[in-house]
């Protein structure tokens, strides 16, 4: 199993991708945090895995981030494998959006992801190994109506991402970004299917698929892969299958 004896943390991790990121790592061995404010809903996660264990973490909270960590190294051992998975999205545009919704989606979804990497990246460096997996979005590769403080979050992890795996140049340590598209999550299924109808594949994504690219990112399967970002989209970002072509005479 490709985490046999691998610590990771994985934010976001009670329900959703989070909770299908956690299954799948504990599922190849790892030892895993599962991080979040829903705390029925993470320590029946946790306790229904093998070598699981919940944390209550406000991702925005520098010190809480120190507390677990600690938490974790002393329970399972250094931290070999961070998921930065939590985000929360409100809907508006930029007239519509109150600039108390903006600061909270950017605090949750963007320095959230930098506290988790501020705290780990030192003892990762230090050991010469580690991974890192930023959970972006379509919404980091394009625009979207209505979602404004959600795009410039994750846009914000897209290009974090980046600045970060240089800052880890030559150290062992690797950092690369998801970006999925329409999910069957608690957020993701109130969407339009608008937003996948036209799709090249034209549906909406499964968690587990998801998961299935964390997890190759996470592993050494991906030893030469460090900067990246990772669609999983179904095609949404490359535009609409289906349409007809206009000519043009010359």
């Amino acid at each position: 199993m490709r985490f046999d004896g691998k610590v990771a943390i994985v934010t976001g991790g009670a329900r959703g991708m989070g909770a299908s990121h956690v299954r799948g790592l504990a599922a190849e061995g790892a030892r895993v945090a599962v991080c979040d404010l829903l705390d029925d809903e993470g320590k029946a996660l946790a306790e229904g895995l093998p070598h699981a264990q919940y944390h209550h973490l406000d991702v925005t909270d520098e010190e809480a981030w120190r507390s677990v960590v600690r938490t974790v190294e002393d329970t399972f051992g250094p931290v070999d494998v961070l998921v930065n998975n939590a985000g929360i999205i409100h809907f508006g545009g930029v007239e519509e959006q109150s600039s108390a919704q903006f600061r909270r989606i950017l605090d949750v979804n963007l320095v959230g992801a930098f506290l988790g990497m501020h705290t780990v990246l030192p003892g990762m460096r230090a050991r010469g190994q580690g991974s890192v997996v930023n959970i972006s979005s379509a919404a980091g590769l394009m625009g979207f109506a209505d979602g404004i403080g959600y795009v410039a979050s994750k846009w914000g992890v897209r290009g974090m991402t980046k600045a970060a795996a240089l800052d880890m140049a030559g150290t062992g340590v690797r950092i690369n970004s998801v970006h999925p598209g329409v999910i069957r999550t608690p957020m993701g299924v109130s969407a339009s299917p608008e937003l996948f109808a036209h799709q090249p594949v034209p549906r909406i994504g499964e968690p587990e698929e998801v998961t299935r690219m964390v997890l190759f990112l996470a592993s050494d399967d991906a030893s030469y892969t460090t900067g990246g970002e990772f669609l999983i989209d179904g095609g949404q970002t490359i535009g609409h299958a289906g349409q007809a072509h206009a000519t043009v005479d010359q």
